[in-house]
């Protein structure tokens, strides 16, 4: 400690008077003194250290700077007030260091940091292996794109309820967050289903992709859900009786085509839907639900899949309608003409992704 000794009558002048090439030599000569024993430094000489550099340091050069955080942040007993002075800079090249890596930095000085400086520092202290929750409020309420996004991937940032929530709302028009988001581990079933209920099908066939397999139960979980709570309201079908018959059938050996052309020719419709179910390997919940839309597509999709006869898929069309309608010959013609014409490939595409929006 000698020679920071020596070193302290001649500091005032050069706080005062020294070019920033001097402060950062006598800066850097300091700081080596504190590394050289940082490991067995008592909390008083750390305090000296403090008041030593505080004064020095932010008047040295860019270089100066940038080199004593990056070499502070490192350590878990750097001076408290130098580091926060740090991170406080605007020039992200001498703050960013230590908003990434300094266990030294409070949550009182990050949150302080986070209200006040740019999308830089809150960009850096995404990289903190902690983030507490009212650090990733502010993050959340101010950050741009990239902030989001960083914080959303981090897996030791802890969210708020209301942070969460903004965070998926703003997941609804960026997918590479809705990414980030799937994959976090404290993601709960309901913000999962928010999360969802706002996001295209590509992204949520990507995020099946990529989550682990619990995951992606809970997500098929998830949009079953979100698929039965769209459903038109009103009483809904009571399918009970209609897959006992059909699961008799099946039983028997008798489940096939000319059963479902007798069921549809006679308007029963529970039991066409649930024979459909059975033959096309789809939750019957769903089926009812494209069937049930306002157009009749699903119908000739579904038949070429299981290679049905036009005479069948005409009678499922007819069943469609209603016994109190009927389509005019040119529907009929036209719907036979678009049924010939569908490819086999191209239906059991569509079909595997009804499938894939099942829950298992």
């Amino acid at each position: 400690m000698t020679v920071a000794t020596s070193l302290i009558p001649g500091l005032d002048d050069i706080v005062k008077r020294g070019d920033p090439r001097r402060r950062g030599e006598i800066a850097r000569a300091i700081s080596d003194l504190f590394f050289h024993d940082a490991a067995r430094l008592r909390p008083d000489l750390i305090e000296l250290f403090d008041n030593l550099l505080i004064d020095l340091v932010p008047h040295a050069e860019l270089a100066s700077r940038v080199d004593l955080a990056e070499r502070f942040s490192r350590l878990d007993n750097a001076p408290p007030h130098l580091v926060t002075q740090l991170a406080r800079e605007n020039e992200i090249m001498v703050a960013g260091p230590v908003l990434r890596h300094s266990p030294v930095l409070d949550e009182a000085a990050l949150v302080e940091i986070a209200r006040l400086k740019g999308q830089g520092h809150l960009l850096a202290m995404t990289e903190r292996p902690a983030l507490p929750a009212v650090v990733t409020d502010v993050l959340v309420e101010r950050g741009d794109r990239d902030v989001l996004r960083r914080a959303a991937g981090n897996a030791g940032a802890v969210f708020s309820p209301g942070s969460y929530s903004e965070l998926i709302k703003r997941a609804a028009q960026d997918g590479v967050l809705t990414l980030k988001i799937g994959q976090r581990d404290d993601l709960s079933g309901e913000h999962l289903k928010e999360l969802l209920n706002g996001t295209l099908d590509v992204i949520r066939r990507r995020l099946s992709r990529v989550v682990n397999p619990a995951r992606q139960v809970e997500i098929k979980r998830a949009m079953l859900a979100i698929e039965e709570a769209a459903l038109p309201p009103g009483p809904r079908r009571d399918f009970s009786a209609a897959q006992r018959t059909v699961l008799a059938l099946h039983r028997g050996g008798h489940l096939g085509e000319s059963a479902l052309l007798s069921f549809a020719k006679a308007h029963k419709y529970e039991e066409s839907i649930a024979s459909l179910s059975a033959m096309a390997g789809l939750r019957l919940s769903i089926l009812d639900r494209l069937i049930a839309g306002d157009r009749y597509d699903p119908i000739l999709i579904l038949g070429r899949m299981l290679n049905l006869g036009w005479p069948t898929v005409r009678a499922l069309i007819l069943m469609w309608y209603g016994p109190n309608r009927a389509p005019a010959d040119a529907d009929l013609e036209q719907a036979r003409v678009n049924f010939t014409r569908l490819m086999p490939a191209t239906a059991e595409r569509v079909v595997k992704f009804w499938r894939n929006r099942q829950t298992i």
